[in-house]
C-alpha cells in the first residue's frame, strides 16, 4: 500500500477514450426512458442515481438527460415524496431484493398517495434533483424552453421539496429526517450503527439477498445489517408510509441529505425566476434551513456537520463525508467553512494525501476500505466536494481533486467506488453514476473558465 504521505500525483488520463467510454456505459444502461445504475446489481431505476446520471447525461443528448428526471418524476406520490426507486415491470421479482411485492406500494401506500399504476419503493434518496434540472436546462436553454421542461418539472420539484420540510420534518427544527438508513444514500455508513443497535433484525429466513447475487460479502453490509433493513422497511410499509405521528425506531437529521436541500432550494429559486415564477419563497426557505443546518448538526469541535439521532435526542459521534459535504452550501459562516476546509485535509478524510475522499474517517472505528460507505471512495461524494472546494476558492484542491477522480474512473472501469488508499475498484463496474459524473468532469476541464458561473449556482454569481 503507498505510504499516506507518498501519494502520486494523479496519472494522466486520455480525455477522448475516457468521453467514449462513459458514453458507452450510459447507452449501455439506458433502457429506453431511463439509465439503471448498473445492469446486474441494481436493475431497476433509482432516485439520486437518475439525478447524478441526469447531470453527465446532459453533454451527450440533453433530451435524454430531461427525460431521465421525467421519468423519475412520473412515479412521484400524491403527497410529494420521490420515491428511491421505480421498478422496471420488466425486470424478474427476483433480480432484486426488495421488489415490488415488497414494498406494495400501489397498496401499501395508497393513503400516502402512491401511484396506483407504478410500483415503488415506500422510501426517499437525497433531493439532487432540482440541481440537476437547473444543470440540465443550463446545458441548453434554447432547447429547454422549447421544450417546455422547467415548467414541466417546476411543480414536482417544489412539492418535492415541500414533502421534505413538512411533513419529514420529524425533529421540529425545520430541517428533513430520514426515516431508514437507505434514504440518506449512504446506507451502511456507520453513522447508522448505533442507532441500529435499538432494531431487531428480519429473520433470515423470511427474504433472500439478492445483492449478494452479483457483490462479493466483503463489500457488501453484513446480514446483521441487512435484516434491520428489512425490518424497519417492513415496519414502514405495514404503518401505511405514514409519517408525521408515526412511531420511528430509526429517524436522522442528515447533513448531506439537507446540504442537497438547500443547493437544490436555490436552483428552485432559479428555475422559479426562468418560468416567470417568485423565486423569493425559494430564496427565504434556502436560508431558513441554512441557519438550521448550523445550528442543528454543526460541531465546532469535530469541525464538521454531524448526523443527529432524532430517537436518541443527541448528534451521532461518527465522522463520514456526509459531514463535509456541505460545503457545497453557499453562504455557509467563514469560520464554518474555514473548519471544513481544515477537516477535509485532516487526518480523518486526508484529502490532498488521499487521491478522493473516503466516505468514512480512516481513523474511525468502524473504517473499513472495502464496505459498502464504511470506507471506500465514492465518484458522487467526491463530485459534490469538488463543487464545494471550488465554490469557495480552494481552486488548487478541486483541481487536484478532480484529475484523481479521472484518474480513478479510467483505471477502474467506472467503479461503482474505490479503496481509497489504493484505488482498486469495488462495486459493480461499468457503474451509471460514476461514467456520468466522469463526463461532467471532462466538460468542466475542457473549459477555459470555471464552469460554476455557467449553472448560476456559485456565492456571488446570478443566473
Amino acid at each position: 500500500m503507498t505510504s499516506l504521505l507518498e501519494t502520486p500525483a494523479p496519472a494522466a488520463v486520455d480525455a477522448l477514450t475516457l468521453r467514449r467510454g462513459a458514453a458507452r456505459v450510459l447507452l449501455a444502461n439506458w433502457t429506453g426512458g431511463s439509465t439503471v445504475p448498473s445492469r446486474g446489481l441494481y436493475p431497476h431505476q433509482w432516485s439520486w442515481d437518475s439525478a447524478f446520471i441526469a447531470i453527465g447525461l446532459r453533454h451527450l443528448s440533453v433530451r435524454r438527460a430531461q427525460r431521465e428526471l421525467e421519468t423519475l418524476l412520473g412515479a412521484q406520490w400524491s403527497d410529494g415524496r420521490v420515491p428511491h426507486i421505480v421498478f422496471s415491470p420488466a425486470v424478474p421479482l427476483d433480480a432484486y431484493f426488495p421488489s415490488p411485492d415488497f414494498w406494495r406500494s400501489s397498496r401499501a401506500g395508497a393513503v400516502a398517495g402512491a401511484p396506483a399504476g407504478i410500483e415503488t419503493s415506500g422510501i426517499v434518496q437525497p433531493p439532487v434533483h432540482a440541481l440537476a434540472a437547473w444543470l440540465v436546462h443550463c446545458a441548453d436553454p434554447e432547447t429547454s424552453r422549447r421544450r417546455g421542461f422547467l415548467p414541466r418539472v417546476y411543480g414536482r420539484l417544489a412539492a418535492w421539496h415541500d414533502y421534505l420540510t413538512g411533513p419529514r420534518d420529524l425533529g421540529g427544527g425545520g430541517l428533513a429526517a430520514m426515516v431508514h438508513p437507505w434514504e440518506p444514500g449512504m446506507d451502511n455508513s456507520p453513522c447508522w450503527d448505533g442507532p441500529l443497535e435499538r432494531i431487531a433484525p428480519a429473520a433470515p429466513g423470511s427474504y433472500r439477498r439478492a445483492d449478494l447475487d452479483h457483490g462479493q460479502s466483503a463489500e457488501r453490509p453484513t446480514d446483521l445489517d441487512y435484516g434491520r433493513y428489512v425490518r424497519l422497511a417492513a415496519d414502514y410499509r405495514d404503518g401505511g408510509y405514514a409519517d408525521r405521528g408515526a412511531d420511528h425506531a430509526f429517524a436522522v437529521e442528515d447533513p448531506c441529505v439537507n446540504a442537497l436541500l438547500i443547493v437544490s432550494e436555490h436552483a428552485l429559486a432559479r428555475i422559479a425566476a426562468e418560468t416567470g415564477g417568485d423565486p423569493g419563497p425559494h430564496m427565504e426557505r434556502a436560508t431558513r434551513l441554512t441557519g438550521a443546518l448550523v445550528e442543528r448538526l454543526w460541531s465546532p469541535a469535530e469541525g464538521m456537520f454531524l448526523s443527529r439521532d432524532l430517537v436518541g435526542g443527541h448528534l451521532i459521534a461518527e465522522r463520514s463525508v456526509a459531514g463535509i459535504i456541505p460545503l457545497i452550501v453557499p453562504g455557509l459562516p467563514a469560520e464554518v467553512v474555514e473548519a471544513l476546509a481544515a477537516t477535509t485535509a485532516g487526518d480523518a478524510f486526508q484529502l490532498g494525501r488521499l487521491p478522493m475522499a473516503p466516505s468514512y474517517d480512516v481513523t474511525g472505528q468502524a473504517f473499513d476500505t472495502s464496505r459498502y460507505w464504511r470506507g471506500p471512495a465514492w465518484f458522487n461524494t467526491n463530485w459534490l466536494l469538488e463543487r464545494g472546494l471550488r465554490q469557495y476558492g480552494r481552486t488548487d484542491a478541486a483541481d487536484r481533486l478532480r484529475a484523481s477522480m479521472l484518474a480513478a474512473a479510467q483505471a477502474g472501469g467506472f467503479a461503482e467506488y474505490v479503496d481509497p488508499f489504493t484505488g482498486q475498484p469495488r462495486g459493480a463496474r461499468d457503474f451509471g453514476w460514476t461514467a456520468a459524473l466522469t463526463l461532467d468532469l471532462l466538460a468542466a476541464a475542457r473549459s477555459e473558465e470555471d464552469p460554476s458561473p455557467r449553472d448560476g449556482l456559485s456565492i456571488g454569481v446570478r443566473a
